[in-house]
């Protein structure tokens, strides 16, 4: 026997837990011992004999509550002591697969966290019901389209900007590629962009939204946002795989700058590529963008140009709205590579909570870019 670690007074903890259900891949027989080192791993990462006594062995340990079969594979279920997420989401979601995720054979697949942990979370501003109200738009999806291709001039932007906003939509945004390039510098876009689509709103009555990217380094993107809000930006583009989770959250939770954001997927993929590996479509897109303050959550639809099925968007849809506390449900956004003929499809799949989110289609529909948007909303709206 090793050494005994000092204990002088056991941790106060409430008894409420939160649990993680984890896909096994392997051998059925080897599962027992997997889902246990991932109980050791997540918390204590120190070896089981020599946890000492009580608290810390019965209740800051993970526990495995069930391991059922799932296919191949086998689903455990296990939960953890609420007080070691410290109340913050890079603690809970270090809890919830820190050193796990770089172990072979192990994907977070669904996160079912109590009241009491959720209350931690301000969650999205606005949600489907805010994003709606600042749209006027009641029964209906929400139509978006992004500025692009990268290279083009601010000015070349702005103008797109002001097309796409005098065909009715809701919601344009820039393309994640938009950054602070010499051909496009981030204020000089922001200002003309913004402006383009207050002018066209003024002139068509409308409620459309300029969303910017603000992705960048951590200060960098907290000027950012507050130069987008004083130039009349309406929201605010973030991808969280590269500025992270907790910066996005940092930008919602600003009582400062209360503008909607919008999650975007970029350098998320590997998470959610493997099966037996990462992080579930559902639990990623859906359930940590609430977390993390997205109020509508932008992914890969299915059969566009990447590869998510349809039950794995169904999925993202069904974590989009699903119940957690007081976080409100947020509105999914697939896109890549989407056509106004597949607006249909998607209709019988999400329903009329979504983010119709067209980029590339709209320019293939005619030469006159207002129309095709127009076009757009009277296909939206036929439903």
């Amino acid at each position: 026997m090793g050494a005994s670690v000092p204990l002088r007074r056991q941790p106060s903890l409430s008894g409420e837990r939160f649990v993680v259900e984890y896909r096994l891949a392997g051998q059925a027989s080897d599962a027992p011992a997997k889902a246990r080192d991932i109980c050791l791993e997540q918390t204590v990462e120190f070896p089981e004999e020599l946890v000492p006594p009580g608290a810390i062995r019965d209740q800051i340990i993970g526990r495995v509550e069930s391991l059922e079969p799932a296919g191949p594979a086998q689903v455990a279920r296990i939960s953890y002591a609420v007080e070691t997420a410290g109340g913050e989401l890079c603690q809970l979601l270090n809890v919830i697969f820190g050193n796990t995720s770089i172990k072979p054979g192990v994907r977070v697949e669904r996160l079912e966290l109590p009241p009491s942990l959720l209350a931690a979370f301000r969650g999205p501003r606005f949600g489907c019901e805010g994003l709606r109200s600042r749209a006027g738009a009641a029964g209906r999806p929400l139509l978006c389209s992004a500025l692009k291709p990268m290279g083009l001039t601010a000015a070349d932007l702005a103008d797109l900007a002001y097309q796409f906003a005098l065909g009715g939509l809701d919601m344009i945004k820039d393309d994640h590629g938009l950054a602070d390039q010499s051909f496009s510098p981030f204020e000089e876009r922001i200002t003309l962009c913004a402006a383009a689509v207050a002018r066209a709103n003024k002139e068509t009555g409308g409620h459309c939204d300029y969303y910017p990217n603000v992705t960048g380094e951590p200060e960098e993107m907290k000027r950012r946002a507050q130069f987008a809000k004083a130039a009349g930006a309406g929201g605010l583009v973030v991808s969280p795989g590269l500025a992270g989770l907790s910066a996005m959250k940092a930008l919602a939770d600003d009582d400062s700058l209360a503008l909607p954001i919008m999650s975007h997927p970029a350098f998320l993929g590997s998470f959610v590529a493997g099966d037996d590996s990462g992080i579930s479509h559902a639990a990623l897109f859906g359930q940590i963008m609430r977390l993390a303050g997205a109020d509508s959550t932008v992914f890969p639809n299915f059969g566009g140009r990447f590869s998510f099925s349809r039950p794995q968007c169904s999925s993202i849809a069904s974590a989009a709205a699903a119940p957690m506390g007081s976080l409100r449900p947020i509105f999914p956004a697939p896109g890549g590579g989407m056509s106004l003929d597949r607006i249909a499809d998607m209709r019988s799949v999400y329903g009329a909570d979504l983010i119709l989110l067209i980029g590339g289609g709209l320019f293939r529909h005619g030469p006159n870019l207002t129309e095709n948007c127009l076009h757009f909303r009277r296909l939206a709206e036929a439903f």
